[in-house]
């Protein structure tokens, strides 16, 4: 199992700090969950129904002529791999290492490779894997290059994987509305922006063959009764869409500010979390954690991952706790 943010318990033991006087700035989450709504009884008695309007719910607010259901973007990144033959596959990196790890597991042989060498590769590659905008340096593609890329592949019979897991903020940068054509495929996650990661719920944006394929692998009641109540009711509720994108994009530049403030510009970042790379990421993320603020450590790269604090008090105790680091170091 790779290692990934929102390990908060094991933070708790390593450290010695309860659980709840953490500030988890480590999973790139809103921090301001959408309110569950009232779960019927049926949802939870009966097994579910794939004509409840979730599809059409999920269509509509991603723009998308079609769409499938998943226990999170996850099942998918782990099944793609599995309706085609073996080949070679690019995943544009830095970024979210699952998608490199699902390929090589299902023997594709895997590059990994920087966003300038994309267009010298592309022509030999079956399979382009690209995060956009990115996790973790929140690089955004703008979508006329990303679909001349699935162009170049789609003559060949390519696939372009776009995963948009922190697309909600901007989603007039998707692909969502391109997705009818044959070998582009775009994952959605639900969790992040929505704030409610725990009900596993995400989608896959492609053509409908595909997508059959793709169900066939994933199998019947892959996403429980009550989540499809709790997704339906948010992705409806578009008022709190607006409400939400307005507040990350404000935190997120608020957040900047304050690290830039404290003498750590971030090098990268988007609306759920900024990015900073130093080659002090593992000892600040110590001296954080000491004081029971969790942040994302990658080591490969020697950088940090902030996600957005929730209020006026957590940005308080993330600036104290950056003078205190600041004077610690001097």
């Amino acid at each position: 199992m790779l290692e990934h943010g929102g390990r908060l318990r094991n933070a708790a033991r390593q450290y010695g700090i309860a659980e709840a006087d953490w500030l988890d700035l480590s999973s790139g989450l809103a921090p301001w969950p959408f309110d569950v709504p009232a779960i019927p009884l049926r949802a939870w008695a009966r097994l579910p129904e794939t004509d409840d309007g979730l599809e059409q719910a999920a269509c509509d607010y991603y723009g998308a002529l079609n769409v499938l259901p998943v226990a999170g973007s996850q099942m998918a990144i782990q099944l793609l791999p599995r309706l085609r033959r073996a080949g070679k596959v690019g995943v544009l990196s830095p970024c979210y290492a699952e998608h490199a790890e699902a390929w090589r597991r299902s023997g594709y042989i895997v590059r990994e490779v920087l966003e300038p060498e994309v267009d010298f590769f592309l022509d030999s590659l079956d399979v382009l894997v690209v995060v956009n905008p990115n996790n973790p340096t929140g690089l955004n593609l703008t979508p006329e290059r990303l679909l001349d890329w699935h162009a170049r592949l789609a003559q060949r019979g390519g696939w372009l994987v776009v995963d948009e897991a922190f697309m909600d903020i901007t989603p007039q940068l998707s692909l969502a509305a391109h997705t009818h054509q044959v070998g582009l495929i775009v994952l959605r996650s639900f969790g992040k922006f929505f704030g409610l990661a725990g009900v596993r719920l995400g989608f896959v944006l492609a053509e409908r063959r595909l997508l059959k394929l793709l169900a066939e692998q994933v199998g019947p009641w892959a996403v429980s009764g009550p989540t499809r109540v709790l997704g339906q009711a948010c992705l409806l509720d578009t008022a709190a869409h607006a409400h939400q994108r307005q507040r990350c994009e404000a935190t997120s530049q608020r957040l900047a500010l304050t690290l830039e403030r404290h003498g750590f510009k971030p090098q990268g970042g988007c609306g759920l979390f900024q990015w900073l790379v130093t080659e002090h990421a593992v000892g600040l993320h110590d001296f954080m954690a000491h004081r029971g603020i969790l942040l994302r450590l990658f080591v490969n790269n020697s950088s940090l991952r902030f996600g957005l604090p929730a209020d006026d008090a957590e940005f308080l105790r993330l600036e104290q706790a950056l003078e205190a680091y600041t004077k610690d170091i001097q």
